[in-house]
């Protein structure tokens, strides 16, 4: 049996249709060769979830959202259709909770009754409620006290940029960069004289250390019990000398230790002073002097 080419065409076409359905479902996550059951559950809010987000019970994945419908006979309500594992089975009394995560959007969490031992049938509706996710917990925790605090923030930047402003700041800033410029400058001005300076420091330091070691060379060499033996010798000499000075047996012990030679001394000093200074206010006393006497003597 020969296909014309507009049925291999329209062939293609169904199984690249059928392909891509079955590739979208599996994408969202819905096997359509699983068996499932059906319920519905009602919220009075369904912010961030969207279809095919998951179900859990204990963390663990159950089924997937179906579909989202809004109950138009009863305001404020919206009618979630859940699809659950068909070997699942739900316990009267058991709700379904809405969780927001704070990057994966919103999931539902089946909390069950664990009291009794009824199910729930396939198709009934469950009760359904929203727990606060991170964003609402900021929002709701978080937003006010921050709140709170943004007139703090605001006086304190208000203070930083009065600081900021203030010419002290400036100034300050000023004199650092000059003592950066001047440490800069004294580096490079220690740095040349590390390299011209320190050499001929060292080459003197390295002289006098020379000299130091022929002195300590030079002491070696000398006798110093010969040195100290003179020294000795000289210090005996003028203690002698310090003892005839002061002795009486001796013209300078008896110059010096004779009070009525002192005396006599003192009293021949004080005449002759005396002498002196009568002949310069009497010169004429000591002194005649006569041309016509000289002349009539002789």
């Amino acid at each position: 049996m020969k296909f014309t080419k507009e049925a291999k065409i329209g062939l293609i076409a169904i199984i690249s249709l059928f392909i891509l359905y079955f590739g979208i479902n599996y994408l969202k996550g819905v096997n359509l060769f699983k068996p499932t059951n059906h319920y519905y559950v009602k919220f009075d809010n369904v912010a961030e979830l969207q279809k095919s987000a998951p179900i859990y019970i204990e963390g663990f994945k159950v089924g997937i959202v179906n579909d989202i419908l809004y109950d138009y006979s009863n305001a404020n309500k919206i009618v979630v259709l859940i699809s659950l594992d068909k070997s699942m089975k739900i316990t009267s009394g058991s709700y379904v909770e809405k969780t927001t995560g704070f990057t994966t959007g919103a999931s539902l969490h089946i909390v069950m009754n664990k009291y009794v031992s009824t199910n729930i049938q396939v198709g009934d509706t469950i009760d359904g409620s929203s727990k606060a996710g991170m964003m609402d917990i900021v929002a709701d925790d978080l937003m006010p006290k921050v709140q709170d605090l943004l007139p703090k923030i605001d006086s304190i930047l208000t203070g930083l940029a009065s600081i900021v402003n203030h010419p002290a700041l400036t100034m300050s800033l000023d004199h650092i960069e000059r003592t950066g410029y001047n440490l800069e400058k004294s580096s490079q001005q220690l740095s040349i004289m590390m390299s011209s300076d320190i050499p001929l420091i060292m080459t003197d330091f390295r002289k006098i250390s020379s000299d130091f070691s022929l002195i300590s060379a030079n002491m070696r060499e000398i006798d110093l019990n010969q040195t100290v033996d003179k020294l000795n010798a000289s210090l005996e000499n003028v203690q002698n000398m310090s003892e005839k000075f002061g002795s009486s047996d001796n013209n300078v012990g008896l110059l010096l230790n004779d009070r009525l030679l002192y005396d006599n001394l003192t009293a021949t000093t004080e005449n002759a002073a005396n002498l002196l200074l009568d002949f310069k206010q009497n010169p004429k006393r000591y002194v005649h002097f006569s041309i016509f006497n000289r002349n009539s003597n002789k």
